[in-house]
């Protein structure tokens, strides 16, 4: 996949229905938070960070890692939640970080983040090897998983959720920038459209 192709991707994230853009806007400014909090003395838990809202959020927070060895789980399936992200399909890359919000609050930043990741390179890994016994397949008349569709789907997958955190930065510098920059005039298309005879 070249550079182009991934920032393309990059810009993709913005093109989706507005009330997803706004839940993108609102789960990309608190996972950015919280990541950005583990740079604090005391790491911030995703609960943590919204306790400037006032809401009390203690007995959440001890619910949540009472039940560790269950939430912890939910890291795992943000992880495939992940892996089933696509340009058409961007949701599950939001699902996949709230996933791993939950798990984060029970089993802390380092750990369900890593499990996240883990699941998902260990899905498109078996993948990867199921594809190699189809790399040679003529696809006509069956589904067949090829190894540079699982690459590029895992490489899309990768990107387009990794750019979640940065959503609500990109959007608000993105719209503060806006009046200050000149666009290029647009190239218009070329049609190509039969002469017509003229009739006397």
């Amino acid at each position: 996949m070249t550079r182009a192709e991934i920032v393309r991707l990059a810009r993709c994230v913005m093109r989706r229905p507005r009330w997803q853009l706004v839940l993108a806007v609102v789960l990309s400014a608190w996972t950015l938070a919280w990541v950005l909090g583990q740079l604090a003395h005391t790491p911030l838990t995703p609960l943590g960070v919204l306790r400037w809202t006032g809401i009390p959020l203690d007995a959440a927070s001890l619910w949540a890692q009472e039940r560790r060895d269950v939430l912890v789980w939910l890291a795992t399936l943000g992880g495939l939640s992940w892996a089933a992200t696509t340009e058409q399909g961007q949701l599950p890359a939001l699902a996949g970080w709230f996933a791993v919000l939950i798990a984060g609050e029970a089993a802390g930043y380092e750990h369900a983040v890593q499990r996240a990741i883990l699941s998902m390179i260990v899905f498109l890994v078996v993948l990867a090897t199921v594809s190699l016994t189809g790399r040679r397949a003529f696809v006509v008349n069956r589904v067949a998983v090829m190894p540079k569709d699982v690459m590029r789907a895992g490489i899309t997958a990768a990107v387009l959720t990794a750019v979640v955190p940065l959503i609500a930065p990109g959007l608000a510098v993105t719209r503060l920038v806006r009046p200050y920059v000149t666009k290029p005039p647009r190239q218009l298309r070329r049609v190509e459209a039969p002469l017509l005879r003229e009739t006397g």
